[in-house]
Protein backbone atom coordinates (compact mmCIF):
# COMPACT_ATOMS: atom_id res chain seq x y z
CA UNK A 1 0.00 0.00 0.00
CA UNK A 2 1.12 3.15 -0.79
CA UNK A 3 2.80 5.71 2.06
CA UNK A 4 5.39 8.57 1.82
CA UNK A 5 8.86 6.93 3.49
CA UNK A 6 9.48 10.54 5.24
CA UNK A 7 6.48 12.91 5.47
CA UNK A 8 7.32 16.69 6.23
CA UNK A 9 6.14 17.38 9.95
CA UNK A 10 2.81 18.69 11.04
CA UNK A 11 3.83 22.45 11.34
CA UNK A 12 1.16 24.32 13.71
CA UNK A 13 0.02 27.60 13.18
CA UNK A 14 -1.20 29.89 15.79
CA UNK A 15 -3.63 32.32 15.90
CA UNK A 16 -5.07 33.02 19.38
CA UNK A 17 -7.15 36.06 18.54
CA UNK A 18 -8.66 34.38 15.69
CA UNK A 19 -8.26 37.15 13.51
CA UNK A 20 -10.29 37.38 10.51
CA UNK A 21 -7.44 38.36 8.30
CA UNK A 22 -5.57 35.56 8.83
CA UNK A 23 -8.57 33.04 8.35
CA UNK A 24 -9.33 35.25 5.25
CA UNK A 25 -5.36 34.78 4.24
CA UNK A 26 -6.25 30.95 4.28
CA UNK A 27 -8.89 30.94 2.27
CA UNK A 28 -7.30 32.77 -0.32
CA UNK A 29 -4.15 30.74 -0.60
CA UNK A 30 -6.60 27.91 -1.74
CA UNK A 31 -5.83 26.76 -5.46
CA UNK A 32 -5.67 22.78 -5.68
CA UNK A 33 -4.34 23.16 -9.05
CA UNK A 34 -1.31 25.35 -8.09
CA UNK A 35 -0.84 22.43 -5.08
CA UNK A 36 -2.22 24.50 -2.27
CA UNK A 37 -5.73 23.44 -0.44
CA UNK A 38 -7.31 25.22 2.63
CA UNK A 39 -10.89 23.47 4.28
CA UNK A 40 -12.87 24.80 6.79
CA UNK A 41 -13.80 22.20 8.99
CA UNK A 42 -18.06 22.57 9.03
CA UNK A 43 -18.65 24.35 12.86
CA UNK A 44 -20.60 22.41 15.44
CA UNK A 45 -19.96 18.14 13.95
CA UNK A 46 -16.64 15.73 15.14
CA UNK A 47 -17.84 13.59 12.49
CA UNK A 48 -14.67 12.43 10.86
CA UNK A 49 -16.45 11.10 7.78
CA UNK A 50 -17.96 15.49 7.55
CA UNK A 51 -14.21 16.15 7.62
CA UNK A 52 -13.03 13.94 5.06
CA UNK A 53 -16.19 15.39 2.73
CA UNK A 54 -15.18 19.09 3.42
CA UNK A 55 -11.28 18.01 1.74
CA UNK A 56 -13.28 16.65 -1.11
CA UNK A 57 -15.67 19.67 -1.12
CA UNK A 58 -12.45 21.41 -1.36
CA UNK A 59 -11.14 19.64 -4.17
CA UNK A 60 -14.45 20.43 -6.30
CA UNK A 61 -15.78 16.91 -6.15
CA UNK A 62 -19.29 16.21 -5.29
CA UNK A 63 -19.94 14.94 -2.06
CA UNK A 64 -22.28 12.59 -0.34
CA UNK A 65 -19.80 9.82 -2.47
CA UNK A 66 -22.49 7.39 -3.39
CA UNK A 67 -21.77 3.39 -3.42
CA UNK A 68 -20.17 2.85 0.08
CA UNK A 69 -21.82 2.68 3.62
CA UNK A 70 -22.92 5.65 4.88
CA UNK A 71 -20.81 5.52 7.82
CA UNK A 72 -18.00 4.07 6.34
CA UNK A 73 -15.30 7.37 6.40
CA UNK A 74 -12.33 5.07 4.93
CA UNK A 75 -13.28 5.30 1.18
CA UNK A 76 -13.82 9.20 1.27
CA UNK A 77 -10.73 9.17 3.00
CA UNK A 78 -8.96 6.95 0.35
CA UNK A 79 -10.30 8.90 -2.41
CA UNK A 80 -9.22 12.26 -1.19
CA UNK A 81 -6.09 10.96 -0.70
CA UNK A 82 -5.99 9.85 -4.26
CA UNK A 83 -7.25 13.55 -5.49
CA UNK A 84 -3.90 14.91 -3.12
CA UNK A 85 -1.78 12.49 -5.34
CA UNK A 86 -3.13 13.53 -8.44
CA UNK A 87 -3.58 17.11 -8.90
CA UNK A 88 -0.70 16.91 -6.67
CA UNK A 89 -1.79 19.04 -3.58
CA UNK A 90 1.86 19.98 -1.75
CA UNK A 91 0.39 21.88 1.01
CA UNK A 92 -3.18 21.49 2.66
CA UNK A 93 -4.09 23.90 5.48
CA UNK A 94 -6.61 23.40 8.00
CA UNK A 95 -8.73 25.68 10.12
CA UNK A 96 -10.20 25.57 13.49
CA UNK A 97 -7.78 21.99 14.28
CA UNK A 98 -8.36 22.60 18.44
CA UNK A 99 -11.96 21.91 17.72
CA UNK A 100 -11.21 18.58 16.16
CA UNK A 101 -11.87 15.40 17.26
CA UNK A 102 -9.39 13.20 18.29
CA UNK A 103 -10.16 10.65 15.44
CA UNK A 104 -10.49 13.57 13.54
CA UNK A 105 -6.97 13.89 14.06
CA UNK A 106 -5.70 11.05 13.09
CA UNK A 107 -7.28 11.04 9.94
CA UNK A 108 -5.54 13.91 8.83
CA UNK A 109 -2.44 12.36 10.16
CA UNK A 110 -2.44 9.41 8.32
CA UNK A 111 -3.53 11.03 5.06
CA UNK A 112 0.29 13.27 5.39
CA UNK A 113 1.65 9.92 5.76
CA UNK A 114 0.21 8.20 2.41
CA UNK A 115 0.39 11.50 0.95
CA UNK A 116 3.23 13.30 2.02
CA UNK A 117 1.31 16.57 2.32
CA UNK A 118 2.54 19.70 4.30
CA UNK A 119 0.08 19.77 6.54
CA UNK A 120 -0.58 23.33 8.29
CA UNK A 121 -2.91 22.67 11.01
CA UNK A 122 -3.96 26.48 12.12
CA UNK A 123 -5.46 26.52 16.00
CA UNK A 124 -6.92 29.44 17.19
CA UNK A 125 -6.20 29.38 20.82
CA UNK A 126 -2.91 30.28 22.71
CA UNK A 127 -2.16 26.56 22.96
CA UNK A 128 -2.77 23.04 22.05
CA UNK A 129 -5.95 21.03 22.46
CA UNK A 130 -5.29 18.39 24.87
CA UNK A 131 -6.47 15.74 21.77
CA UNK A 132 -4.23 18.06 19.50
CA UNK A 133 -0.92 17.31 21.67
CA UNK A 134 -1.91 13.98 22.08
CA UNK A 135 -2.38 12.99 17.96
CA UNK A 136 1.36 14.95 17.62
CA UNK A 137 3.19 13.63 20.57
CA UNK A 138 3.41 10.74 18.12
CA UNK A 139 4.43 12.55 15.06
CA UNK A 140 6.98 15.84 16.10
CA UNK A 141 5.85 19.12 14.72
CA UNK A 142 6.86 22.73 14.07
CA UNK A 143 5.51 25.63 15.14
CA UNK A 144 4.74 29.43 13.60
CA UNK A 145 3.07 32.37 14.18
CA UNK A 146 -0.10 33.31 12.00
CA UNK A 147 1.61 36.64 11.30
CA UNK A 148 4.68 34.94 9.14
CA UNK A 149 2.30 32.03 7.77
CA UNK A 150 -1.01 33.76 6.82
CA UNK A 151 -0.58 37.65 6.01
CA UNK A 152 1.05 37.80 2.64
CA UNK A 153 -0.53 39.72 0.63
CA UNK A 154 -0.77 37.89 -3.00
CA UNK A 155 -1.23 33.97 -2.83
CA UNK A 156 -2.53 33.25 -6.49
CA UNK A 157 0.31 32.69 -8.79
CA UNK A 158 1.29 35.20 -11.21
CA UNK A 159 0.05 33.22 -14.29
CA UNK A 160 -3.66 32.84 -12.65
CA UNK A 161 -6.62 36.16 -13.70
CA UNK A 162 -7.64 37.09 -10.16
CA UNK A 163 -11.28 37.79 -11.96
CA UNK A 164 -13.55 34.66 -11.42
CA UNK A 165 -14.60 32.77 -15.01
CA UNK A 166 -17.99 31.78 -15.74
CA UNK A 167 -18.60 28.11 -15.39
CA UNK A 168 -18.75 26.24 -18.61
CA UNK A 169 -22.15 25.29 -19.87
CA UNK A 170 -23.36 21.70 -18.17
CA UNK A 171 -26.99 22.26 -19.27
CA UNK A 172 -26.31 21.46 -23.19
CA UNK A 173 -25.38 18.02 -24.70
CA UNK A 174 -21.93 17.73 -26.00
CA UNK A 175 -21.43 15.07 -29.10
CA UNK A 176 -18.03 13.52 -29.17
CA UNK A 177 -17.31 11.37 -32.13
CA UNK A 178 -14.70 9.54 -30.30
CA UNK A 179 -17.76 7.73 -28.34
CA UNK A 180 -19.08 6.31 -31.50
CA UNK A 181 -16.63 2.94 -31.22
CA UNK A 182 -17.34 2.91 -27.33
CA UNK A 183 -20.18 -0.03 -27.32
CA UNK A 184 -18.30 -3.48 -27.86
CA UNK A 185 -18.96 -7.07 -27.45
CA UNK A 186 -16.06 -7.89 -28.82
CA UNK A 187 -12.71 -9.29 -25.92
CA UNK A 188 -9.40 -7.94 -25.76
CA UNK A 189 -7.27 -9.54 -24.07
CA UNK A 190 -4.64 -8.10 -22.55
CA UNK A 191 -0.71 -9.05 -22.85
CA UNK A 192 2.76 -8.45 -21.93
CA UNK A 193 3.72 -6.56 -25.37
CA UNK A 194 5.37 -3.51 -25.80
CA UNK A 195 2.82 -1.60 -27.75
CA UNK A 196 3.65 1.07 -30.53
CA UNK A 197 2.36 4.93 -29.70
CA UNK A 198 -0.56 5.96 -31.86
CA UNK A 199 1.49 7.85 -34.31
CA UNK A 200 3.68 5.01 -35.07
CA UNK A 201 0.14 3.18 -36.14
CA UNK A 202 -1.00 6.11 -37.42
CA UNK A 203 -4.02 6.30 -35.53
CA UNK A 204 -5.54 9.40 -34.61
CA UNK A 205 -8.49 9.53 -32.25
CA UNK A 206 -11.09 12.48 -32.99
CA UNK A 207 -9.40 15.11 -32.00
CA UNK A 208 -11.57 18.13 -29.27
CA UNK A 209 -11.01 21.92 -30.04
CA UNK A 210 -10.17 23.79 -26.69
CA UNK A 211 -13.23 24.65 -25.66
CA UNK A 212 -15.11 21.75 -25.62
CA UNK A 213 -12.16 19.82 -24.54
CA UNK A 214 -12.47 22.57 -20.96
CA UNK A 215 -16.15 21.54 -21.16
CA UNK A 216 -15.42 17.63 -20.90
CA UNK A 217 -12.75 18.43 -18.26
CA UNK A 218 -15.59 20.57 -16.07
CA UNK A 219 -18.01 17.74 -16.00
CA UNK A 220 -15.14 14.98 -15.64
CA UNK A 221 -13.79 16.77 -12.52
CA UNK A 222 -16.77 17.08 -10.32
CA UNK A 223 -16.48 13.72 -9.99
CA UNK A 224 -15.66 11.76 -6.96
CA UNK A 225 -14.60 8.48 -8.14
CA UNK A 226 -11.91 8.84 -10.23
CA UNK A 227 -12.19 5.78 -11.48
CA UNK A 228 -15.70 6.80 -13.31
CA UNK A 229 -14.03 10.07 -14.27
CA UNK A 230 -10.73 8.29 -15.43
CA UNK A 231 -12.85 5.42 -17.44
CA UNK A 232 -14.39 8.08 -19.83
CA UNK A 233 -11.72 10.39 -20.27
CA UNK A 234 -9.93 7.54 -21.97
CA UNK A 235 -12.77 7.08 -23.50
CA UNK A 236 -12.95 10.18 -25.19
CA UNK A 237 -9.00 10.25 -25.12
CA UNK A 238 -8.59 7.26 -26.97
CA UNK A 239 -11.53 6.80 -29.31
CA UNK A 240 -11.13 2.94 -27.90
CA UNK A 241 -14.00 0.71 -27.37
CA UNK A 242 -15.26 -0.94 -23.74
CA UNK A 243 -13.41 -4.35 -24.74
CA UNK A 244 -9.94 -2.24 -25.53
CA UNK A 245 -10.63 -0.07 -22.05
CA UNK A 246 -10.49 -3.08 -19.90
CA UNK A 247 -7.70 -4.28 -20.81
CA UNK A 248 -5.94 -0.84 -19.40
CA UNK A 249 -4.05 -1.76 -15.60
CA UNK A 250 -2.63 0.58 -13.28
CA UNK A 251 1.06 -0.08 -14.85
CA UNK A 252 -0.08 0.44 -17.95
CA UNK A 253 -0.80 4.40 -17.18
CA UNK A 254 2.83 6.22 -17.30
CA UNK A 255 3.75 7.63 -13.79
CA UNK A 256 3.63 11.03 -14.69
CA UNK A 257 -0.01 10.27 -16.40
CA UNK A 258 1.15 11.36 -20.19
CA UNK A 259 0.34 7.78 -21.80
CA UNK A 260 -1.91 5.01 -21.56
CA UNK A 261 -1.67 1.66 -23.02
CA UNK A 262 -4.22 -0.14 -24.52
CA UNK A 263 -4.35 -4.17 -25.86
CA UNK A 264 -6.08 -4.96 -28.88
CA UNK A 265 -4.08 -8.48 -29.41
CA UNK A 266 -6.74 -9.68 -31.82
CA UNK A 267 -6.37 -6.05 -33.64
CA UNK A 268 -9.98 -5.66 -33.99
CA UNK A 269 -9.77 -2.02 -34.16
CA UNK A 270 -6.39 -0.52 -33.63
CA UNK A 271 -4.66 -3.29 -31.92
CA UNK A 272 -2.30 -2.73 -29.40
CA UNK A 273 -1.37 1.27 -28.78
CA UNK A 274 0.10 3.31 -26.57
CA UNK A 275 -1.83 6.65 -26.74
CA UNK A 276 -0.64 10.35 -25.31
CA UNK A 277 -3.29 11.60 -23.01
CA UNK A 278 -3.73 15.44 -22.78
CA UNK A 279 -3.17 17.40 -19.86
CA UNK A 280 -6.64 17.48 -18.66
CA UNK A 281 -7.15 14.14 -18.67
CA UNK A 282 -3.90 13.32 -16.69
CA UNK A 283 -5.30 14.25 -13.13
CA UNK A 284 -8.18 11.93 -13.61
CA UNK A 285 -6.15 8.82 -14.95
CA UNK A 286 -3.46 9.50 -11.98
CA UNK A 287 -6.16 10.08 -9.60
CA UNK A 288 -7.60 6.33 -10.42
CA UNK A 289 -4.09 4.89 -10.42
CA UNK A 290 -3.54 6.13 -6.41
CA UNK A 291 -6.76 4.75 -5.77
CA UNK A 292 -5.60 1.05 -6.63
CA UNK A 293 -2.19 2.03 -5.29
CA UNK A 294 -3.48 3.36 -1.74
CA UNK A 295 -6.19 0.75 -1.27
CA UNK A 296 -3.88 -2.25 -2.23
CA UNK A 297 -1.00 -1.88 -3.90
CA UNK A 298 -1.42 -4.10 -7.30
CA UNK A 299 -0.03 -2.49 -10.25
CA UNK A 300 -1.61 -5.48 -12.00
CA UNK A 301 -5.17 -4.67 -11.06
CA UNK A 302 -7.94 -3.49 -13.79
CA UNK A 303 -7.60 0.36 -13.70
CA UNK A 304 -10.89 1.09 -14.39
CA UNK A 305 -12.26 -0.61 -11.50
CA UNK A 306 -12.70 0.85 -7.45
CA UNK A 307 -10.73 -1.08 -5.09
CA UNK A 308 -12.89 0.19 -2.53
CA UNK A 309 -16.32 -1.68 -3.59
CA UNK A 310 -18.48 0.44 -4.16
CA UNK A 311 -21.65 -0.74 -5.39
CA UNK A 312 -24.91 0.88 -7.36
CA UNK A 313 -22.35 2.97 -9.84
CA UNK A 314 -23.56 3.98 -13.26
CA UNK A 315 -22.54 1.82 -15.98
CA UNK A 316 -20.20 4.35 -18.41
CA UNK A 317 -22.82 4.41 -20.67
CA UNK A 318 -25.18 6.04 -18.13
CA UNK A 319 -22.43 7.98 -16.48
CA UNK A 320 -21.82 9.56 -20.30
CA UNK A 321 -25.80 10.39 -20.61
CA UNK A 322 -25.38 11.85 -16.75
CA UNK A 323 -22.56 14.05 -17.90
CA UNK A 324 -24.86 14.44 -21.47
CA UNK A 325 -21.90 13.43 -23.18
CA UNK A 326 -23.04 11.16 -26.11
CA UNK A 327 -21.89 9.93 -29.97
CA UNK A 328 -23.31 12.30 -32.68
CA UNK A 329 -26.87 11.36 -33.08
CA UNK A 330 -28.86 10.28 -36.23
CA UNK A 331 -30.64 13.71 -37.65
CA UNK A 332 -34.04 14.55 -35.85
CA UNK A 333 -37.10 13.81 -37.25
CA UNK A 334 -39.20 16.52 -39.44
CA UNK A 335 -42.14 16.25 -38.01
CA UNK A 336 -42.31 18.00 -34.19
CA UNK A 337 -42.67 15.82 -31.43
CA UNK A 338 -46.30 16.26 -29.93
CA UNK A 339 -46.62 17.55 -26.53
CA UNK A 340 -45.56 15.43 -24.09
CA UNK A 341 -43.71 13.08 -25.74
CA UNK A 342 -40.60 11.52 -24.30
CA UNK A 343 -37.37 12.17 -25.88
CA UNK A 344 -35.60 9.81 -27.82
CA UNK A 345 -33.13 7.87 -26.37
CA UNK A 346 -29.40 8.30 -26.64
CA UNK A 347 -28.08 6.09 -29.61
CA UNK A 348 -24.87 3.86 -28.93
CA UNK A 349 -23.24 2.75 -32.26
CA UNK A 350 -22.07 -1.08 -31.64
CA UNK A 351 -18.60 -0.89 -32.70
CA UNK A 352 -16.46 -3.88 -33.24
CA UNK A 353 -14.54 -6.57 -36.00
CA UNK A 354 -18.11 -6.51 -37.75
CA UNK A 355 -20.09 -3.20 -37.12
CA UNK A 356 -18.92 0.55 -37.73
CA UNK A 357 -21.08 3.48 -37.84
CA UNK A 358 -22.75 4.40 -40.82
CA UNK A 359 -25.19 6.88 -41.20
CA UNK A 360 -26.41 6.90 -45.10
CA UNK A 361 -27.61 9.56 -47.89
CA UNK A 362 -31.28 8.27 -47.44
CA UNK A 363 -31.43 9.05 -43.67
CA UNK A 364 -30.09 12.33 -43.83
CA UNK A 365 -32.55 12.72 -46.83
CA UNK A 366 -35.21 11.62 -44.76
CA UNK A 367 -34.14 12.75 -41.55
CA UNK A 368 -34.54 9.16 -40.46
CA UNK A 369 -34.69 8.55 -36.31
CA UNK A 370 -34.01 4.66 -36.48
CA UNK A 371 -30.89 3.13 -35.35
CA UNK A 372 -27.95 3.40 -37.42
CA UNK A 373 -26.85 0.62 -40.28
CA UNK A 374 -24.20 -1.59 -39.52
CA UNK A 375 -21.80 -2.64 -42.70
CA UNK A 376 -21.19 -6.01 -42.01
Amino acid sequence: MLTCPHPPPPMVVFDPSDDAAHTRAALLMHHPTAGRATIHPTPGTHSTLTLAHNLLDALGKTTPVPGYRATDPAPAWTLAAAWILALPVTRLTVLRTHLLSPRALNDLLALRARTGVHLHLVCHQPKLSAALERALARTGYDMADADAVLSQDDHTPPHTPRTRQAAPDSAEWIDLPALTTLTSYETSPTCPCTAPTAAERGFRPPTLPSRIAAQVAHRLDRTAHPHLAAHLAAAVVTAASTSQLNTARVLDLAPDGTTLTLHDRHNIRQGCTTHPVPAWAQPLLRAAAFTHLLATGERSSALFTDPLGAHGLPSLKDFAEHLKLRPPQPPPPRRKPRRGQQPTATIWPLSGAHHALRWTAEENMQGCPQPPRHRP
